[in-house]
């Protein structure tokens, strides 16, 4: 497992479903800063305007930008390399989304879902991810593709 989390430090640590992977073996997990430059390579960058994520992508390290979608050209512009654009499927998220500002797009994941599910699909099983996560059980009941 080889990921790059880059994560908005305007988010809400509480709320975070990526906290609990500090530490874990193969996942760097850095606050995002708006001034600094960060050497990604040819990595899968999770977009939901990529091309849809396949078990042909394997072997390349994983990219997450944890940020609301009104940060995302600010994190992207701050990248240096030619990260791979892929999306996921549609899946079911199990986090109960709520925004007093937005709608939230129906087929959005938690970002802990989304990293479960990419990882999933190229091919490893990284259940250790999800194993804090509140809502791991639903999340799996509702894509069983994926277990």
């Amino acid at each position: 497992m080889d990921v790059l989390i880059l994560r908005d430090p305007r988010e809400s640590a509480r709320k975070c479903s990526l906290f609990p992977l500090r530490g874990t073996a193969g996942i760097d997990l850095q606050s995002w800063r708006f001034d600094r430059r960060y050497a990604v390579g040819r990595r899968i960058l999770l977009h939901p305007d990529g091309e849809l994520l396949s078990s042909s992508d394997a072997g390349r390290g994983v990219l997450l930008l944890d940020c609301a979608w009104r940060r995302l050209p600010q994190m992207l512009a701050s990248l240096d390399g030619e990260p791979l654009p892929r999306r996921l499927p549609r899946l079911v998220t199990a986090y109960p989304r709520r925004s007093k500002l937005f709608e939230d797009p129906s087929g959005g994941l938690s970002s802990v879902e989304a990293l479960y599910a990419a990882l999933a699909i190229l091919g490893e099983r990284p259940v250790q991810l999800l194993a804090h996560y509140r809502w791991r059980e639903q999340f799996l009941a509702a894509n069983p593709q994926l277990a």
